[in-house]
């Protein structure tokens, strides 16, 4: 596959993702960028990681190619493989070479879950190579000019096992993401869900309740991805306290003390 049978526009971003900017993240990344930097985004579950990415991917004008990594991906899954059809066999590239071939921005979400023998694929085209070698079909591919790789993941949620090699981490360039301040993060629950800034304060309210109980315990506190869904339930006419619990508690916990103490917490912001 060269890039001439590659439709590119079917990467492309057509319509403004909203993102709410915390700082200067979206100055550092458009530097990254330019410098043609790969890039790692680290912060919690539901913090803006992934619409950061996308939001970038459409202000610069480039195809995005995302792939979810996960335990049972494997280097061909990312670079490409042989399949066998009705006249022999075909090469099909993987997302990380069709992403090299045309220039877009390939975004692995979540490169932990990967194996590790796995990871070590992207290391040729996040130095001075910027290359990709397919073993397989004998083929060295040199990335395109605007070809950027980015990668995220959740430092405070792994295990150990499951951290990056320092020398993967070493090849990044880096950018910090946590959850917004209550003014952003009730300015973005009122433009994703439209609903009533008071409301969505309450919402807010409740997140930082059960963030300050990480760990101890939770693992994880509540997304602003989670107040989203919350307010989006609302939006549909459940009732705010069975929105909450549905949609930011039971989600994150089957501790029953840990329940108890979130849902009173609901109680007394709702009423």
């Amino acid at each position: 596959m060269n890039q001439s049978n590659i439709d590119i526009e079917q990467y492309k971003i057509t319509e403004q993702p909203f993102y709410e900017a915390q700082q200067d993240e979206v100055a550092l990344y458009e530097a990254a960028y330019a410098a043609r930097l790969p890039v790692m985004i680290k912060g919690p579950t539901g913090c803006g990681k992934s619409r950061f990415i996308e939001h970038m991917a459409w202000k610069l004008g480039k195809p995005l190619i995302t792939v979810a990594c996960n335990e049972d991906m494997t280097a061909s899954d990312l670079v490409g493989r042989y399949l066998l059809d009705a006249n022999g066999t075909r090469w099909l590239d993987g997302p990380l070479t069709i992403a090299a071939r045309i220039g877009a921005i390939c975004y692995l979400d979540e490169i932990v879950e990967a194996r590790q023998d796995t990871t070590v694929v992207i290391h040729p085209l996040t130095d001075h190579r910027r290359t990709l070698p397919l073993d397989k079909k004998g083929e060295l591919v040199n990335a395109h000019p605007d070809f950027q790789l980015v990668i995220s993941y959740n430092p405070g949620y792994q295990s150990l096992m499951k951290d990056l090699k320092q020398s993967t981490k070493q090849r990044f360039s880096a950018l910090d993401f946590d959850y917004p301040d209550s003014t952003v993060e009730i300015s973005i629950v009122v433009k994703e869900a439209s609903i009533d800034e008071d409301t969505a304060g309450k919402l807010v309210k409740i997140a930082h309740t059960a963030r300050n109980l990480k760990g101890h315990g939770l693992d994880e506190g509540i997304s602003t991805r989670l107040l989203v869904y919350a307010a989006n339930l609302m939006n549909k006419g459940i009732d705010a306290k069975a929105a909450c619990r549905m949609a930011l508690v039971r989600p994150i916990t089957d501790d029953a003390d840990i329940r108890s103490t979130l849902d009173h917490a609901i109680d007394s912001i709702f009423g």
